[in-house]
């Protein structure tokens, strides 16, 4: 005999082999059940034969009938992973399984004894459940509710015994609070002004920063024609085209001089931001040699370090083939990284200006064929490495980052407007290159960039 299930209904019965469901009957603390002789197949002739196979149970006495255990009953249940409660016609609770008891308890009810089905659990009027149940309901669905958490619950009638079999679906849907609710949309009305705030607060500080550049490229225009004639005739006098100069009149021109240079390179800068800030920098990439454009600029900054008594050296591989770069932006680069050194330079030290070719590895890894890189078991060059080398105070190394940044200033003391490394670097990396900076404190600083020979 093994344990089954009704259709349509939940409470377990045992089962015969051929699949019979046996009722049971509860009496007292036992349930009882037919006897096995009083279950046969149907013998109905063929014009029955729709009901061969079927069972035909006779009216049954009390004489016949098994007694099973409670306890046994309640085990069948227990094996049910559903809520499931009996009860009498009347609500008193008859059978209540080990889920159905948590879920009471859960609920707030102490104990099963004395409980209703209809009263309590239910709070329904127990005509109103048989009267649907008469109609010919198979089951009646109910929700039922205690504090904030709902339940649905399904009721079925056994008519034989007259029991109402009652599954409860656990699975409580709290009912959000109004509170919360309105919280929520609250917070998301906020979120969404805020966004729209943010955001035309970004649109206008991009407006800000870009009547800033145009700014900055009105006046460096302006000022670059003017400065161009004053240093002009600087050079004039100093030359003596203009008459004989004394001594203190001669320091005091080259030091006007020098002050005037020293604009004319703050308004190279800001062209050179204001063009890279909008995107209109231009690469004029030609066949140049990079020595020559090098040397040259060591000449022309030549004069400046002796002045302030830091000496300045330049090594230049001859073996630097000409290559293609732009003579103008890759030359500025450099001289910002020369500014920036003689600036932190004292009095006494060494500047040194140094180019030679280099293998860039992670070029080729990301540029060349496998099968090439194979051919050639020893790297040949593929870039140019210039480097700056001071004898400065040097810079710690949480500040090697944030210098290359626009406007920033490590060192308060100097002049400038922190704008030299930042360009440089825009310049370099334009040539698809790279700039950085080892240093450590009380050390000096030695500035690299690395341009690649194969400019497209």
């Amino acid at each position: 005999m093994k344990q089954g299930q009704c259709s349509g209904n939940p409470l377990p019965f045992p089962k015969c082999a051929n699949g019979t469901l046996l009722p049971l009957t509860l009496r007292g603390t036992s349930v009882t059940m037919p006897g096995r002789e009083n279950f046969y197949h149907s013998t109905l002739g063929t014009e029955n034969s729709l009901m061969a196979g079927r069972i035909a149970m006779p009216p049954m006495s009390e004489e016949n009938r098994a007694v099973l255990p409670l306890g046994f009953v309640r085990g069948l249940l227990d094996t049910i992973e559903k809520t499931l409660i009996v009860a009498e016609r009347s609500g008193d609770l008859l059978v209540v399984n080990t889920l159905a008891r948590q879920f009471l308890e859960s609920q707030g009810y102490a104990t099963i004894q004395g409980l209703n089905l209809f009263k309590d659990l239910l709070q329904a009027d127990s005509r109103q459940i048989f009267g649907e149940i008469e109609k010919g309901e198979h089951q009646v669905e109910l929700q039922i509710q205690r504090g904030e958490a709902k339940s649905r619950v399904r009721v079925q009638w056994m008519p034989e015994p007259d029991w109402l079999v009652v599954e409860i679906d656990n699975k409580s849907e709290a009912q959000p609070d109004p509170a919360t609710q309105l919280t929520v949309q609250e917070l998301l009305q906020e979120r969404e002004i805020t966004y729209r705030n943010l955001l035309a607060a970004y649109l206008k500080l991009q407006e800000v920063n870009r009547q800033k550049t145009v700014f900055l490229a009105s006046a460096a225009h302006e000022l670059k024609t003017p400065l161009a004639v004053i240093k002009g005739y600087y050079d004039l006098l100093l030359a003596g085209s203009l008459g004989r100069l004394t001594d203190k009149q001669r320091d005091i021109l080259e030091e006007s001089k020098d002050s005037c240079e020293r604009l004319v390179r703050l308004v190279s800068m800001f062209l050179n931001y204001s063009a890279l800030e909008s995107g209109k920098l231009v690469l004029q990439l030609r066949e140049n040699d990079l020595r020559d454009c090098l040397d040259e600029l060591s000449k022309r900054w030549s004069e400046a370090f002796q002045r302030k008594g830091v000496r300045l050296d330049a090594s230049f591989d001859p073996s630097i083939p000409p290559f293609r770069f732009d003579y103008q932006k890759v030359q500025q680069a450099a001289a910002n990284l020369l500014d920036n050194a003689l600036k932190h330079t004292p009095s006494g030290g060494s500047v040194t200006l140094r180019a030679a070719p280099h293998f860039w590895e992670r070029r080729v890894a990301a540029l060349a064929p496998v099968e090439e890189r194979r051919r050639f078991r020893l790297p040949r060059p593929n870039s140019v490495e210039v480097s700056v080398t001071d004898s400065g105070p040097g810079i710690a190394a949480e500040h090697h980052q944030e210098i290359f940044e626009d406007f920033v200033r490590v060192d308060r003391n100097t002049s400038g407007m922190g704008l030299g490394l930042a360009i440089a670097k825009r310049l370099i990396q334009a040539h698809r290159g790279k700039v950085w900076v080892e240093s450590e404190s009380r050390s000096g600083s030695r500035f690299t960039f690395l341009l690649p020979m194969d400019q497209g």
